[in-house]
């Protein structure tokens, strides 16, 4: 039998009374988002602190590896996003949602298979790509080899993004913050053990830090995995049932849903590759301050970020239920609360601008050029984090209205167009150098936030809302 009886309370909550209680629906929800995010830079952080040790070789040749990687992976977690609005509405509109919940989460990660496969063959030959993008030689032969290790993680880093949304989609949020927490332990252990052969372990170096990150992926997948099967609520959808059934419409419709997410994503993060290949061609200064600043600006993004995922879920399952209002609610909320807490990282980063620097360079021994260079950074960044924010969460409530292909392309705009485009013009046309890219990058986000923020207000008129439900 194909249906099962849905459990007796939903697991995420239904329409809000009012706007604090959507208010707390969107932080309980959002919080471990943003702590599982957060979590999952400093599983990357680890990985740069144990190679960095072996040499600036070894260093050199993973950034490159994973840079290539990382570039492929995003496009195909952005794809299978998809499955967070479909879930959502499934839940939303309640009729039926254990078995549509089901087909869909199969279907996600058929998709997650299906699409990692060609990544993974490009991937194998990632040293004669690198060679092919003007890099050094024996870095990028170096880097080959280290991707051919790491592109076996490609398959189950997908799908454990899949695993991790639906879980969360499910009102269990709490576990993908848990299970990465997990695997930032197993890979911090994974590096230690292997990179320097400690423990009696063969002394592997780069290739120790490859494999210990396949283990950690593998781990994850596994803790996804059984938390699926053991949580008493979880277990009820009874999700790897039936795993071999095509549902042919299903897979289309994520497709055709997930791959304007995807082209989105890789537009956004093309974008600061770009504006870091800039700077390469202003200084080495300037390369090492753009560093500082966008790591710093990283951090910062991952809780609109959060903020976003759990918006795609909460209008998700407004649109699901067919209710207007709640849509606009959960919107509204998403919104405040993303730009809010931007407003107030942009407050800090004016504020203390050089206490942010001193942290990344040495307690402030770093070298006095680059310190004055990503102080006159951050300024600019905190401008950048309203519209970093906004832009994010606008796209999050967006999906949430199973809203992607316009998006892509007012992205597209945007980043390239009027982002890239400024970053030329103010950075060497007018001769601001680094300070002009970086008016060009707040000059992007802007230009994609004020579109994705004009497309949601105009919701209703361009017939992205759903017809009210009868009876």
């Amino acid at each position: 039998m194909d249906a099962f009886a849905p459990p007796a309370r939903p697991l995420v909550a239904g329409p809000p009374a009012g706007w604090r209680r959507e208010l707390g629906a969107l932080v309980r929800l959002s919080a471990p988002l943003v702590g599982a995010n957060l979590l999952q830079m400093a599983i990357y952080s680890s990985d740069v602190i144990f190679v960095a040790r072996l040499g600036s070789h070894a260093l050199a040749a993973a950034t490159l590896g994973v840079y290539l990687y990382a570039v492929l992976l995003f496009a195909l977690i952005g794809l299978v996003n998809a499955a967070a609005p479909v879930i959502a509405a499934e839940l939303g509109r309640k009729r039926h949602a254990v078995r549509e919940v089901r087909r869909s989460f199969r279907m996600a990660i058929w998709l997650s298979v299906i699409a990692s496969l060609p990544m993974m063959a490009l991937l194998a030959h990632g040293g004669t790509l690198l060679g092919w993008m003007g890099q050094d030689p024996g870095a990028s032969a170096q880097a080959g080899r280290y991707l051919g290790i790491l592109l076996i993680s490609m398959i189950p880093a997908v799908a454990g993004n899949v695993l991790r949304i639906t879980v969360s989609a499910l009102g269990r949020p709490h576990w993908a913050m848990a299970v990465t927490a997990f695997g930032l332990v197993a890979n911090i252990i994974g590096n230690w053990l292997l990179v320097f052969g400690n423990l009696g372990f063969p002394r592997l170096g780069l290739t120790g830090a490859a494999i210990a990150s396949v283990a950690t992926v593998y781990l994850m997948l596994g803790a996804y995995a059984l938390i699926l099967l053991r949580d008493a609520k979880l277990r009820r959808y009874r999700l790897f049932g039936k795993w071999w059934r095509p549902e042919w419409s299903r897979l289309v419709e994520m497709v055709r849903l997930g791959v304007p997410i995807a082209i989105t994503m890789t537009f956004e993060g093309a974008i600061f590759s770009a504006a870091t290949f800039l700077m390469g061609l202003i200084g080495v200064t300037e390369v090492a301050a753009h560093a500082v600043a966008m790591q710093i600006a990283a951090i910062t993004f991952q809780v609109p970020y959060g903020i976003a995922q759990a918006a795609t879920i909460r209008v998700g399952m407004a649109y699901g239920a067919r209710d207007a209002a709640w849509i606009a609610l959960a919107g509204r909320t998403a919104l405040a609360l993303g730009i809010g807490f931007m407003g107030l990282a942009a407050l800090a980063l004016l504020i203390w601008p050089r206490l942010f620097v001193h942290a990344y360079l040495a307690g402030g021994s770093g070298d006095a050029d680059t310190v004055a260079l990503a102080v006159r950074y951050l300024s600019i960044a905190a401008a950048f984090q309203l519209f970093d924010g906004a832009q994010a969460v606008a796209a999050g409530v967006l999906r949430g209205l199973q809203d992607t292909r316009i998006p892509m392309v007012l992205a597209g705009l945007g980043y390239w167009v009027a982002g890239f485009g400024a970053a030329i013009l103010f950075g060497f046309g007018l001769g601001w150098q680094g300070t002009g890219i970086w008016i060009g990058l707040a000059t992007g986000l802007a230009v994609v936030a004020l579109l994705l923020g004009a497309r949601w207000a105009m919701r209703a008129r361009i017939g992205l809302l759903p017809q009210p439900s009868r009876g």
